[in-house]
């Protein structure tokens, strides 16, 4: 089993992300399996997603679930331990910054297995967001960190990780969304949910909007301002609803709660939308590329390439409304894309890797 190299993968990022590096490696002829640990557990938030993405269906399934984060890592590391042990792989590759992917990354690196980190380096500098602290030490622990943008390098040089182990490869979300744009029906999406011609969407599911109860309401007060100007669709991430219910978000005008969408669905929806109100880092860069207007409900990003070569902005809840006006009355020029942005990120990964592994096998 040791010439084989396991995908693991726990939340809907990740598996937008590990598509087209599972398809890259598989056209190299490189044995892999995928481990599913069950961090997203929904229907709608997981394996939907291996159907559309054409991922495999995974070999294991941990079926980790939800918990505080002390209890689902505790889990996690359990139960990753277990598979690694029984069947130790070449390579761990972990993608982004959930819990699944420090716990893999650790698990890992205690057993003495490499470890390739997909989306490295980037860095919002704010110790509070949980998936600051996972991708900082997920990043020590990694013998292969592939980066997304060039300013990943520079973070990565600052924290003294040894040059030859960084490699600026592009970004694996952005080959899914090149290779699936044809499928992005946006007319569907907006007929599907009996929206206007004009809308705008909005996903919101970071701790520091939701985990607080005046912060879930400083954002839903935005929202319902925002809600004056142009209908809002909002996919409710199942972190953090409870708490924007409570808010009121439900009872706001113009405002459409939609349940957790596929990729395909909820793509087009945010091809077609005139403006969106988001705190997710993925939606940051899917519009960047779609050239769709976003408006980040966060004081930093960890994408800061996503602002200065796309159309993002970071706002406040008491400066969203203005932004939005300003948005919509304006007509943003088209973004130049990110260096390396170009659908074939998954293709270099699978090249690094491969020759990687025969570069080890020599020295074995």
């Amino acid at each position: 089993m040791l010439d084989h190299v396991v995908h693991v993968v726990g939340a809907r990022p990740n598996f937008v992300k590990a598509a087209p590096v599972v398809a890259a490696l598989r056209a190299a002829g490189q044995p892999q399996s995928v481990v599913h640990t069950g961090q997203h557990y929904d229907e709608r938030m997981s394996h939907i997603f291996f159907r559309e993405l054409g991922l495999p269906e995974p070999d294991v399934d941990l079926g980790v679930g939800s918990g505080s984060h002390a209890r689902q890592t505790a889990a996690l590391l359990t139960a990753l331990e277990a598979e690694l042990t029984a069947r130790p792989p070449g390579l761990v590759m972990v993608y982004g910054d959930v819990n699944s992917t420090l716990a893999a990354a650790l698990v890992a690196a205690k057993l003495g297995l490499p470890v390739a980190h997909v989306e490295a380096g980037l860095r919002s500098f704010d110790m509070t967001m949980p998936e600051e602290v996972n991708r900082r030490l997920t990043d020590q622990l990694a013998e292969l960190l592939f980066v997304t943008s060039a300013e990943a390098v520079g973070h990565l040089a600052n924290e003294g990780v040894v040059p030859d182990r960084i490699h600026f490869v592009g970004n694996p979300m952005i080959d899914t969304l090149m290779a699936h744009l044809p499928r992005f029906d946006a007319q569907a999406a907006r007929e599907a949910h009996g929206l206007p011609e004009r809308y705008g969407v909005v996903t919101l599911h970071r701790p520091a909007n939701v985990d607080d109860p005046s912060a879930a309401s400083a954002a839903v007060k935005a929202l319902r301002e925002a809600a004056e100007h142009i209908e809002l669709a909002v996919p409710l991430h199942p972190r953090g609803r409870a708490a924007l219910e409570a808010a009121g978000l439900g009872e706001a005008r113009r405002v459409r709660i939609l349940e957790p969408l596929g990729y395909l669905e909820f793509m087009g929806l945010l091809r077609g939308a005139a403006v969106v109100i988001t705190d997710s880092g993925g939606v940051q860069e899917e519009t960047t590329v779609l050239r769709v207007p976003c408006l980040t409900l966060r004081p930093n990003t960890e994408r800061p390439v996503t602002v200065t070569h796309g159309t993002n902005r970071l706002v406040t809840p008491d400066g969203l409304v203005p932004a939005l006006i300003e948005t919509l009355d304006g007509s943003p020029a088209a973004p130049e894309g990110p260096p390396l942005w170009d659908g074939r990120a998954g293709e270099r990964i699978a090249r690094i890797v491969t020759d990687w592994r025969k570069a080890r096998s020599h020295h074995a």
